[in-house]
């Protein structure tokens, strides 16, 4: 899975910041925390879920089912929106 060409993210006062360039599929604006910053940048590349709890693993000292709970539900929400291709 890959974050969709047609999102595009800013970071701005340590939060990041991404719209759609594609205002038929999502009209809006999404902030995003630290947490979430971190998953949509692991999908700027082609990428897993698994992958993507693995490196949050590595950066994170958290338990990996908590980790695991966090990405499926920002996955959700941005497969909810269409930015996600996969």
């Amino acid at each position: 899975m890959k974050l969709k060409k047609e999102f595009v993210t800013h970071e701005s006062g340590g939060e990041q910041i991404m719209v759609s360039t594609d205002t038929s599929a999502f009209s809006g604006l999404v902030r995003s925390n630290h947490t979430a910053a971190f998953i949509v940048d692991c999908l700027k590349s082609e990428t897993t879920q698994e992958q993507i709890v693995d490196a949050m693993a590595a950066e994170y000292d958290a338990p990996r089912d908590v980790i695991a709970q966090d990405v499926a539900r920002i996955l959700k929400t941005l497969r909810r929106i269409g930015a996600i291709d996969g």
